[in-house]
């Protein structure tokens, strides 16, 4: 017999939207500035700064739009609804910040081969004020569920804004002081760096999950393991684990019970093994008898078996099985 289990899962797009919309607000609000000081100053690491920050602007309102979407409910084809849009919006934030950084690169070496004139004083101020505005909107971005690949990749957008502006108020600092143009070039190749490290970790844990792999840190072949050494389990195969979006894990399987055994009984231990150890509460299991004839004769993946000896069980549960 099959069974299904499903549960509903409210995305807090209302919470997480308040600190997204302040951070926006802030970003916007200081970039206007920048830039004006930027042009008044002759200062290219200050345009250059306020164009990463319009970039951050981007990404937030991509965020703020995927929140949007994801929330709607499930209708027509979409059955799960559109949660992945949080993942293409993740993945569109990690490829900006790897773009960046080539551009970043590319400047960085122009500089350091052609220093240009710059006032280091305004550079310095204006980079102060900068971080200051880019730690509130870092604390506003790191209140919202960080556990969202989506609202990650704002946050790793406007954390290395933080650092580039920390970069520039040093190479302010020195030009200033020292004259020494070419500190703008070396600030830029070192956030170029970092950034490069956030937006390879975005595009990695985003295309896991588009490819649907297993969650980080599951192991299907040590959770099939102890599926399989359940009471009244004879086997499990067709086992899948993946997830929907990020912090949504789902799992299928089929199950095959010893021919007294209780499918139901089987289906509510496994579900809740599931829910308790693994955090997984969306589970399709069938479960039938072993001795069913119409169950698949050709399993998909490995098959796990349990132990033929009598202590294979973990313990005893509301599966419990007498012979």
């Amino acid at each position: 017999m099959s069974a299904g289990h499903g549960h509903g899962h409210g995305v807090t797009a209302g919470g997480d939207r308040r600190p997204l919309a302040g951070a926006l607000a802030l970003i916007l609000a200081f970039m206007a500035g920048e830039v004006g000081v930027g042009l008044a100053a002759g200062s290219l690491a200050l345009l250059s700064d306020a164009a990463h920050m319009l970039t951050d602007a981007f990404a937030i309102v991509l965020a703020l739009v995927a929140m949007r979407i994801a929330a709607r409910p499930p209708r027509g084809g979409y059955t799960y609804g559109l949660r992945r849009a949080e993942i293409l919006s993740a993945q569109l934030n990690g490829l900006t910040l790897i773009l960046l950084a080539v551009y970043f690169v590319y400047e960085g070496v122009w500089r350091l081969v052609h220093p240009p004139g710059v006032d280091g004083l305004p550079v310095l101020i204006t980079s102060l004020v900068g971080i200051v505005v880019n730690v509130g909107a870092s604390w506003l971005i790191s209140r919202a569920n960080r556990t969202s690949l989506n609202v990650e990749g704002a946050f790793q957008h406007i954390l290395n804004d933080l650092y580039a502006f920390i970069a520039t108020a040093v190479a302010g600092l020195v030009v200033w002081r020292t004259g020494f143009a070419r500190a703008d070039a070396v600030a830029s190749l070192v956030v170029a760096a970092l950034m490069v490290k956030a937006g390879y970790g975005l595009l990695r844990d985003a295309g896991r999950v588009l490819m649907e792999a297993a969650p980080s840190g599951l192991d299907p072949a040590e959770l099939g393991e102890r599926l399989a050494a359940r009471p009244c389990v004879r086997e499990v195969h067709d086992l899948h684990v993946w997830e929907v979006s990020s912090g949504y894990p789902a799992l299928s399987a089929h199950v095959l019970v010893d021919a007294a055994g209780d499918c139901h009984g089987v289906r509510r231990d496994l579900q809740t093994l599931l829910r308790d150890d693994y955090g997984i509460t969306h589970t399709t299991l069938e479960v039938d008898h072993v001795d069913d004839e119409f169950h698949c004769e050709d399993p998909h993946g490995p098959r796990h078996v349990a132990e033929p000896d009598g202590d294979r069980h973990e313990h005893a549960g509301p599966a419990r099985c007498d012979h």
